[in-house]
């Protein structure tokens, strides 16, 4: 393999201190984490210094374990951190079908954009056989390899986390915290009154209303108050 672009080494540093800092703050050790991982702690802490990048089902697996939203592996902003224990999840079953699926959808958006193997080894550096190894997920592909790769297929990080199971669940809860913590003030008082209950189930009606049948809807309530 050639040595990884510029690019990849130090997202992959970048990555290793927001590992650290999610851990510590956490108050788990290295080794914790490399065991709820099914790593060695070498492994463990060739990620938090930047030698070596976690995958996403990994990076989603710490996540998940640390209580940290997925998206503070990007730099971003997030609330504050949940003080509930994540139940338990069947780590190795989970690691294998997360890698197979990300190497599906992968290779799925490869050929939306109508890019070879050969092309996508190229921008990260690696063979093309460990390329096809990455697609059939037979290899976990580093968060910081993928991130190159979902740019080159004008997909973003975000298309490839988890949806469903115990952690595709924290994301969105997750990201449900943060979206809620974003709302003005007042419409995070008006969202959290019991009282304004019945007005929010009507705007979700309303959103999965097709165009047709919202202009219905309109057409009425303007004859109701004309």
């Amino acid at each position: 393999m050639e040595n990884p672009p510029i690019a990849i080494v130090i997202r992959s540093k970048k990555l290793g201190v927001l590992l650290r800092g999610a851990r510590q703050s956490a108050n788990k050790s290295a080794d914790e984490c490399a065991e709820m991982l099914g790593i060695t702690p070498q492994r463990m802490e060739a990620y938090e210094k930047g030698e070596e990048a976690p995958s996403l089902p990994e990076l989603e697996g710490l996540a998940f374990y640390l209580r940290v939203p997925i998206d503070y592996f990007w730099g971003r902003e997030t609330s504050e951190l949940s003080q509930e224990e994540p139940k338990v999840f069947e780590r190795d079953r989970l690691m294998r079908l997360r890698n197979r699926v990300i190497g599906a959808s992968l290779r799925q958006a490869r050929l939306e954009a109508g890019l070879s193997t050969l092309d996508l080894a190229a921008q990260v550096g690696i063979n093309e056989d460990q390329m096809n190894n990455y697609e059939l997920g037979v290899e976990p592909i580093p968060i910081t390899e993928l991130e190159v790769f979902a740019g080159s297929v004008k997909r973003t990080v975000k298309d490839f986390q988890a949806s469903r199971g115990p952690i595709g669940k924290w994301i969105k809860q997750q990201r449900a915290m943060q979206h809620f913590d974003d709302l003005s003030p007042e419409m995070q008082d008006f969202i959290s009154k019991p009282i304004n209950r019945p007005y929010l189930e009507i705007a979700m009606r309303l959103s999965e209303m097709s165009v047709d049948r919202l202009r219905t809807v309109a057409e009425g309530l303007l004859e109701i108050t004309l």
